[in-house]
């Protein structure tokens, strides 16, 4: 593989593959204008931009690292993300260019120089997700993107299906000068034979693009170790680390937009360490590999990693449709202090009644440490009970008696008292952030609809649509009649607070705006709160700050009671 050299050049006759200790595909495609392009977009209008531009220069594709593993089949090290969209886009430039006319012979060429010879494919991805890959990109005998289970071949779907789009309208003379683009594009090569050697280059290099994540990074500092030190066990290590972390890649499949990879990396660290205060994973896993004999630290911990995924999988998945306790406090969200005992009780395999249980309780301290605002710092006072929580002793109660203590204690036990009910009644009666009023208007609906119901069922906050907070009082005074006084005192204590917001669908609080209040009580038949504020102003159909202050202290009455 020559120093420098064109992509066409770099790909004919090769073999490029990406290692098990490499991340895969991560650039991200935006099919909304609107919206920053992602990286696959940006890689298009490049194109784009330079075919328009007059400049005589080669266009330049940037430095890419391998590893040399035999005669002409090398591991990319560095350049995969660009490497793999550079493949993607050529299959579906190729496709749309032979759905216009036959390839010639040198089209043909440059296809199977590039693309696949028969069946030698010039590029492969990690093996989790080849198959997809190969499939639906190079082959495209796939048609549907059914039973994915990685974000990565998810990635792979949205960029063939972004350039398929981009190109759907494009001539023959547009796809002509791209392929000539490419394939004479610039590039530089630096192939290294051992193993060790590119892992370690992997670690310290930065892509274009987007940066490996913590997670990725631990990985590849894994293999390496394994690498220098792993002995007679390298090869089964090597397999068990790879096998590990395809299943977990395909767990963050499912919970990507629940929850950070790099946040489960320190949550397992809690678990593993028995500690909450663990919180730089990288700087306590450099120093653990630096040991004498990192490989036992590196077989239980790859383990612990991928239980906490499997784990986090269920609890996201199956366990927060089925159980409302656990679908509660993933809706609050911002719950990081509560996954450890999270993981824990799913690793000690208790009854989903105790997880049920314990998740209401981490609810009710992650709710008044959002509305309470203090700087007190809550892991130090559920680090004892955490400790505690052990496999030799698996029981909650410790933790909720803990939790009721803390919400019940006197102020004058100061250390423990910035979360009791005092505190939690002087943050409800001021301004609540709109994301927590919300969530509290859904805790409060459910109690409206069990009113005088049997065998009632909750209603779940992803029922109700596109949820948004009302101000039933505009936060603008309307010069129309139904409203209070738009005095200093309305404005500051009644305008901002539980009494006066209400949960609307989000096109149902469009269509109201800003309008009388006779128009908004019409319309106001979708939940039991709305139906609440009708039944409250059926005599005189105002919206007074004495209603307000009524429901306020309803609605306060009952998440002292509940939270």
């Amino acid at each position: 593989m020559e120093a420098s050299t064109s992509i066409k050049q770099m790909l004919a006759g090769n073999r490029i593959f990406v290692p098990t200790y490499q991340r895969a595909y991560s650039w991200d495609t935006e099919f909304e204008s609107s919206k920053a392009p992602k990286q696959i977009n940006t890689f298009l209008s490049d194109l784009e931009d330079y075919n328009r531009s007059t400049t005589k220069s080669k266009y330049y594709f940037g430095h890419f690292l391998f590893e040399e593993k035999e005669t002409n089949k090398f591991g990319v090290i560095d350049g995969q993300q660009r490497m793999t969209t550079i493949v993607i886009f050529l299959s579906t430039l190729f496709k749309k260019l032979e759905s216009i006319r036959p390839l010639t012979e040198e089209e043909e060429i440059s296809k199977e120089d590039m693309i696949i010879r028969k069946s030698v494919y010039r590029f492969e991805t990690v093996d989790y997700d080849d198959r997809f890959f190969k499939d639906y990109v190079i082959n495209q005998t796939k048609k549907d993107k059914n039973g994915l289970k990685t974000v990565s071949a998810k990635r792979i779907a949205s960029a063939f299906d972004f350039f398929t789009s981009q190109l759907a309208d494009k001539d023959e003379i547009y796809l002509l000068k791209m392929l000539d683009t490419i394939q004479n594009s610039s590039c530089t090569t630096h192939p290294v034979k051992d193993e060790s050697e590119a892992i370690q280059m992997f670690i310290f290099q930065n892509n274009r693009g987007k940066k490996p994540s913590i997670l990725e990074i631990v990985k590849a500092q894994f293999m390496f170790n394994v690498h220098l030190y792993g002995g007679e066990e390298k090869e089964s290590l090597i397999k068990e680390i790879k096998d590990r972390f395809e299943e977990i890649y395909k767990s963050i499949s499912s919970i990507e937009y629940r929850i950070n990879e790099d946040d489960v990396l320190v949550y397992t660290l809690r678990v593993h360490f028995n500690s909450l205060w663990e919180t730089n994973a990288i700087d306590k896993i450099n120093k653990l590999l630096s040991e004498e004999n990192p490989i036992p630290f590196i077989k239980y911990f790859t383990q612990s990693l991928a239980t906490s995924f499997e784990h986090l999988t269920t609890f996201f998945g199956a366990d927060e449709r089925e159980y409302l306790e656990i679908h509660s406090l993933v809706t609050l969200g911002g719950i990081g202090i509560s996954m450890p005992f999270i993981i824990k009780a799913y690793k000690f395999g208790l009854p989903k009644s105790d997880i049920s249980q314990l998740c209401s309780n981490l609810e009710s301290m992650v709710i008044r440490h959002r509305l309470i605002g203090t700087r007190a710092d809550i892991t130090s006072r559920l680090n004892g009970v955490y400790k505690e929580f052990t496999t030799e002793n698996p029981n909650i109660k410790p933790i909720v008696d803990r939790i009721e203590w803390m919400k019940n204690i006197g102020s004058d036990s100061w250390w423990w008292a910035y979360w009791n009910n005092n505190e939690l009644e002087r943050a409800l009666q001021g301004g609540v952030n709109h994301s927590i009023a919300k969530f509290l208007l859904w805790k409060y609906e459910n109690l409206l609809e069990a009113q005088g119901k049997r065998g009632y069922s909750p209603t779940r906050f992803d029922k109700i649509t596109s949820p948004e907070l009302e101000h039933i009082a505009p936060q603008t005074e309307n010069p129309e009649t139904g409203y209070d006084i738009y005095d200093e005192e309305f404005i500051n204590q009644h305008i901002n607070c539980l009494g006066n917001y209400l949960l609307l669908s989000k096109s149902h609080n469009c269509s109201v705006g800003n309008k009388p209040f006779t128009d908004k009580r019409a319309s106001y038949t979708h939940l039991e709160q709305q139906r609440e504020i009708q039944e409250m102003t059926k005599n005189n159909p105002t919206w007074t700050r004495d209603l307000i202050q009524q429901r306020k202290e309803k609605i306060i009455g009952y998440l002292m009671s509940n939270i």
